[in-house]
């Protein structure tokens, strides 16, 4: 198959696979009082301490502008971190269904894309809202500027993910190794504190892709800034990435059952 054709299956399938992303949202959080809330309240309280706590330590001249900043860096770092982790053994998760179905494998990338993307959704309205009670224009700036951002957001959080779970499928060494690098890349990206705190190793920033999925939705939200082109090498780089992930999947694809 073509990567357009596997993209075209995908497509074909996607009430099953949204709704059934949708079933694991609400199983997820069955008898709960709160239910998916939790997910932005978990966050809402991680921010409360980490803010409190990073913002003595680094001796932060606006507060304000801090809450904002460290929130919603992680909020989006959370949702890049989840989809990640799940990568490497995603297949796994499914062999069942691959070793005795016929449904491309497609179907089980797209449904835990969707199960993370309600998943961030639901986090990052319950932040962003309350966070506009220290900065009122967020939402406004998400409205009108964060398109851009927010859709290379959605396309890095199917790709990169998917490229994992096939080298996962073959290599189980990446299982160890993911949990560990993504450690390392938080400590390392400015999310916690400003670029500028780096100091001459600041052009680490630039080089981490992570980073540089994160910091424009971030900026965009905060500072008003438009999309630039920055964005649009972003979105190129999101579709290159798409279209590698797609071909490499089409490859590995009768392979698939044997390897899980």
């Amino acid at each position: 198959m073509t990567v357009r054709q596997t993209l075209a299956a995908g497509w074909g399938f996607r009430r099953v696979w949204w709704y059934t992303a949708t079933a694991r949202t609400r199983a997820r959080y069955a008898r709960t009082v709160f239910g998916s809330l939790w997910l932005g309240l978990s966050n809402l309280l991680s921010i409360a301490v980490l803010a409190l706590v990073y913002g003595t330590v680094f001796k932060v001249q606006d507060f304000s502008h801090y809450v904002v900043y460290l929130g919603l860096g992680l909020v989006v770092w959370n949702a890049i971190a989840a989809a990640i982790s799940a990568a490497p053994n995603l297949f796994e998760h499914n062999a069942h269904h691959l070793h005795n179905t016929n449904i491309n494998p497609i179907f089980y990338t797209l449904e835990e894309w969707a199960f993370q993307v309600q998943t961030f959704v639901q986090s990052f309205a319950l932040v962003l809202v309350v966070l506009s009670i220290v900065q009122p224009t967020l939402i406004a700036n998400l409205l009108l500027l964060g398109w851009l951002p927010l859709i290379n957001l959605l396309l890095f959080l199917y790709w990169l993910p998917l490229l994992l779970c096939l080298v996962g499928a073959r290599y189980r060494d990446l299982y160890q190794l993911v949990p560990i690098m993504l450690q390392l890349v938080f400590l390392l990206s400015p999310i916690l504190y400003e670029q500028k705190n780096l100091g001459s190793l600041a052009w680490t920033a630039e080089l981490n892709p992570l980073y540089q999925v994160l910091n424009p939705l971030r900026q965009c939200l905060i500072e008003a800034q438009p999309p630039g082109w920055r964005d649009l090498v972003l979105l190129l780089a999101n579709g290159v990435g798409l279209w590698l992930a797609i071909r490499l999947l089409n490859r590995e694809r009768r392979a698939l059952p044997f390897l899980i």
